[in-house]
């Protein structure tokens, strides 16, 4: 069966229970997330792949998601998922992941809010305003009741707010520090291959979170300010091995495996440190098959 990016959407609190549960699975050794491959191609771009397997669900799940520079315009980059029925060794699922590979970075931000910021937060900033950013936007209001949300973009304008309309009350910032100051919950969705907030700046218990782009050594904050924070990952060997500040800061700043305090699986599963309060807390995702694969087949049985 082949699904495309038209396909069926899954609400927000949807997505959100899929990828905890995903989350737990890993936990109790019910999942196994290997770490992406990077595949180079000759002739300039890369093709990720993400692997998982679901076991209660008896599928195997591969995202596969080319980045294709072009000698004008933007890049191509698609997102494709295969499932895998590891008890028929049949196909099950493809496809377009384009838009659940958006939902499910957002809503994997969500649960490190619900697991990470302090309960009463309120106040939060959303740098970088395309579909990712708008995503975590819906998809953090549905985990804190955020009354004061700044956002900033370097293109954005008023006219821009328009739609967001249903995301209750925003406001534009001037520059990314601007709208980071004295929030609670910062979320960077850029494309950056270079520090765009001062996170040294932030107060202790401030929550930053950051992803992965196709940028070479992506990286949203001073790699060298990662000792100075609480730093959790979605998958700590999987953040470890790939993210660019996490490489960057190891082979610069003495950074370690070690030096990330816990993931999502330990943080769900109640094995992993809360933030000390002491430090603004940084979560790094980089993208997994498990939240590919939960995604996937809560797909797969709409459709069933």
């Amino acid at each position: 069966m082949i699904v495309d990016a038209s396909g069926p959407v899954l609400s927000e609190a949807a997505v959100q229970a899929l990828v905890r549960e995903a989350f737990a699975q890993l936990a109790a050794g019910r999942a196994v997330q290997p770490q992406q491959v990077v595949t180079d191609l000759p002739d300039g771009g890369d093709v990720i792949a993400y692997q998982a397997v679901l076991a209660d669900a008896g599928v195997y799940a591969v995202k596969v998601s080319p980045y294709l520079p072009q000698p004008q315009g933007k890049a191509i980059v698609t997102a494709w998922t295969l499932l895998l029925s590891t008890r028929t060794g049949q196909p099950l699922l493809l496809a377009d992941a384009g838009r659940l590979t958006t939902e499910r970075t957002a809503a994997t931000t969500a649960l490190a809010i619900d697991l990470l910021s302090r309960s009463d937060a309120r106040s939060l900033a959303v740098v970088g305003l395309g579909p990712v950013g708008r995503a975590h936007l819906r998809h953090a209001r549905a985990v804190r009741a955020f009354d004061d949300v700044r956002l900033y973009s370097r293109t954005a304008t008023e006219a821009d707010l328009d739609g967001l309309a249903g995301l209750g009350e925003v406001r534009l910032a001037g520059t990314a520090d601007e709208a980071a100051e004295g929030a609670d919950v910062v979320l960077l969705c850029t494309s950056a291959a270079a520090p765009v907030i001062d996170v040294r700046r932030l107060s202790p218990g401030t929550l930053v979170t950051s992803i992965s782009t196709n940028a070479p050594m992506a990286h949203e904050i001073d790699p060298a300010a990662l000792p100075d924070l609480d730093v959790y990952a979605d998958h700590a060997p999987g953040a470890y091995a790939a993210a660019g500040d996490m490489r960057i800061a190891t082979a610069e700043h003495g950074f370690t495996l070690q030096a990330i305090r816990g993931d999502l699986a330990g943080l769900v599963s109640g094995s992993a440190p809360a933030p000390t309060g002491d430090k603004p807390v940084f979560f790094r995702s980089v993208g997994l098959g498990i939240e590919d694969a939960a995604v996937a087949l809560a797909v797969l049985e709409t459709l069933s």
